[in-house]
């Protein structure tokens, strides 16, 4: 589990580097996405939801990034918190492809607990 642990740090540290670079390159973004609204009714509806998405990616980013290095540091040291930190973060990056997918799943698959079969006897 310890492997575990490292991977959601590197990855946390990869997700608010990323939530940085989405703060710093806001302007052009906003830029390259107004100018495909030359031709459409009603621009600025669409610039304010633009706005709101982008806002809560990057706050999304920000979450999984901080809860991935806070939930990998507690499974490093054999916390209990660590855990379920660690849910948090796989269900919120398994929005980002691959990486976040690949991760988000595998660490779902090893910390969620397995249902005993209730009847495992074939009739």
């Amino acid at each position: 589990m310890k492997s575990l642990g490292i991977c959601w740090i590197a990855y946390g540290i990869f997700r608010v580097c990323l939530g940085i670079a989405q703060i710093l390159f806001a302007p052009t973004a906003t830029v390259m996405f107004g100018a495909l609204l030359g031709r459409v009714a009603n621009p600025f509806t669409l610039m304010g939801i633009f706005h709101v998405l982008y806002v809560f990616v990057i706050l999304l980013s920000f979450a999984c990034g901080v809860l991935g290095i806070l939930g990998g540091l507690a499974l490093i040291g054999n916390a209990r918190s660590g855990r379920g930190l660690l849910v948090a973060a796989s269900f919120l990056s398994l929005s980002e492809m691959p990486l976040g997918i690949a991760l988000g799943a595998y660490s779902l698959i090893q910390l969620l607990p397995a249902r005993p079969a209730e009847n495992s006897s074939i009739r």
